[in-house]
């Protein structure tokens, strides 16, 4: 493994295909001091993340150098600080919002529509940054009432900024090394971009603080606020302290514009290249949209309607899943599909790696939304969907860690999607070559991705059974 830094460093995807072509589903390495395992078994990758959760935690590099971004929010956090932030937070994410969440994201897609036609009708814009902004929009409307919009183009830059210096410690096993600790020039890059996740953050928070937080407020901020005494008299305390500090609400902030917007807007960007690929599954697409939407936009009553729509979702998040590496250690010795694993073991389960395999997808590489759909499942409303019965299928995590916004998520992709497409066509320019996947925290393209949305015209005929 270390003879392979370089190539773990330049390709970490390729690097994981083959080691698994080589050795197998479930590969040991011999490194100094940390046993390391890759596992690469639905079997074992449950048995991990939702099993026997508890025997691992989050004690690696990898959320280590994520942590140097987020401190300890829910990305990051174990134990009981994590338990606690996730029953304080878990009403901002209740389903009743979900139409909220749903009318901010229409109305960002709309925005990105505009966008997309202040150019001429056939000229390409970077979906990938375009996207981008647009989810910091719909982060800032639903789950901190604040608008991010004039703070977008530096926040995105900033979370890049960091990210890509997380991805290159958490690539590297000798990153906890004392050369991280010099004051280099990725570490003073570092420090700069959390400089200015701080200042918007604190900008967000002193905002809200002066304007009050009512009673019937849900969003996010407002019950972190309330956590820590705000707008009430009655503070939830533990030991005479706030359940929520201020360093609390700055790390679970600054987790949530990370995670709420760049996986989203991740997914969305692979789902559009993955479109521009396959016009038998645009023709689909557009035949739901223009039958549920009859060119008008989508609202959050459109969702159980939409099933294609979600399906294509499903399919995306399948071969580009945001979160393309999982790492845990253990914290007492265990056995992983008869494998004996030793206390302190760096565990690696990689949702690239089983989405497509094909011992649990059949033709894995092809895109096919089709694989998705189920005529037993009513509707593609949030939560889990039929592609959730293949325990192969991990775009959230699994257990007590699933993401905490999986809903909000797939409420946004459905609904980004049909609002980009329910008169568009999406096509990739002539002479753009195929994007380069670059796999950071999530998977992005490497230098951007450029599309045009073209007006089209409305599929004739209806979906069959429609």
């Amino acid at each position: 493994m270390i003879r392979g830094i370089p190539a773990i460093m330049r390709n970490p995807l390729a690097w994981l295909e083959r080691v698994v072509e080589r050795h197998g589903d479930l590969v040991a390495f011999p490194m100094p001091k940390t046993p390391v395992l890759l596992v690469n078994t639905p079997v074992g990758a449950r048995h991990v993340l939702q099993r026997n959760h508890r025997n691992y935690t989050k004690a690696t590099i990898q959320y280590g150098a994520l942590s140097l971004v987020t401190g300890s929010g829910l990305l990051t956090s174990d134990g009981e600080v994590w338990r606690r932030h996730r029953r304080i937070m878990q009403p901002a994410f209740h389903h009743g919002g979900l139409d909220q969440v749903a009318i901010s994201t229409v109305a960002a897609g709309e925005q990105l529509r505009d966008a997309w036609d202040q150019s001429s009708p056939y000229a390409p814009i970077d979906a990938e940054s375009a996207i981008m902004r647009a989810m910091l929009t719909v982060v800032g409307r639903t789950l901190f009432a604040d608008d991010l919009s004039d703070a977008g183009s530096d926040l995105v830059e900033a979370v890049d900024r960091a990210l890509r210096q997380v991805i290159a410690r958490a690539t590297n096993p000798l990153a906890a090394g004392p050369l991280t600790r010099l004051p280099t020039l990725s570490a003073r890059r570092m420090r700069s971009a959390v400089a200015t996740l701080d200042q918007v953050t604190a900008g967000i928070v002193d905002r809200r603080r002066a304007q009050g937080v009512k009673a019937e407020d849900t969003d996010l901020l407002a019950v972190l606020l309330r956590a820590a005494g705000v707008g009430s008299d009655d503070a939830v305390t533990t030991d005479s302290q706030p359940w929520m500090t201020d360093q609390e609400i700055r790390d679970e902030l600054v987790t949530l514009v990370i995670a709420g917007h760049e996986t989203v807007a991740s997914s969305l960007v692979w789902i559009l290249h993955l479109l521009a690929d396959a016009p038998e599954v645009q023709e689909r697409l557009y035949a739901e949209l223009d039958h549920v939407l009859e060119g008008r936009p989508p609202s959050w009553k459109d969702i159980p309607a939409l099933a294609y729509t979600r399906a294509v979702v499903d399919e995306a998040l399948r071969l580009y899943p945001p979160a393309w590496v999982i790492t845990r250690r253990s914290a007492a010795p265990d056995t992983i599909d008869g494998v004996d694993v030793p206390e302190g073991t760096l565990v690696i389960v990689s949702p690239w790696l089983l989405h497509r395999s094909a011992k649990s997808w059949p033709d894995p590489e092809r895109f096919n939304p089709e694989r998705f759909l189920s005529d037993s499942v009513s509707g593609p409303g949030p939560g889990p969907g039929p592609g959730d019965r293949n325990p192969a299928y991990l775009p959230f995590g699994a257990g007590p860690r699933l993401c905490i916004g999986r809903d909000f998520a797939l409420v946004e992709s459905v609904l980004l999607l049909a609002t980009l497409l329910r008169d568009r066509a999406v096509l990739r320019p002539a002479g753009v070559s195929q994007p380069v996947i670059e796999a950071l925290v999530t998977l992005k393209p490497k230098h951007g991705l450029p599309m045009a949305l073209i007006p089209r015209t409305p599929v004739a005929e209806p979906l069959h059974g429609a």
